[in-house]
């Protein structure tokens, strides 16, 4: 009896494990907006998530959508890169929330360039 409890309390923590994993898959897309120095800007962003790897793009509307580099999701944290024109590299990183419907990222500039900032992103609807 000792033994099938065992097992069943294996079983339940591996279907948990599985569960958790799948509320983190960010693939899709995401919009929120930024404030800047002179104004704000509305950003969409493009996840592909396979394990604990992400890659996707970033556009603003205007010009051709950057990619993404060094992506990467582990549990409910999120992080990635992005190399804007003029060279500076931006770095993401936030929280996932528990229903995988809402991101919150914090972004800054390597050279001050960009004055960086927090942001929310929203799943957009399929």
């Amino acid at each position: 009896m000792k033994k099938l409890i065992c097992i069943c309390a294996v079983l339940m923590m591996a279907l948990g494990t599985l569960t958790a994993h799948a509320a983190t898959n960010v693939t899709g897309t995401w919009t929120g907006a930024m404030n800047g120095g002179q104004g704000g800007f509305n950003l969409t962003f493009t996840f592909k998530q396979d394990g604990a790897t992400l890659t996707g793009t970033v556009s603003s509307g205007q010009g051709d959508p950057i990619a993404i580099s060094e992506g990467k999701v582990d549990g409910d944290k999120i992080s990635f890169k992005v190399v804007i024109q003029g060279g500076a590299t931006i770095t993401h990183e936030g929280t996932i929330n528990a229903t995988g419907d809402e991101i919150k990222l914090t972004s800054k500039s390597d050279n001050g360039q960009f004055p960086g900032g927090e942001m929310t992103l929203k799943r957009a609807a399929k």
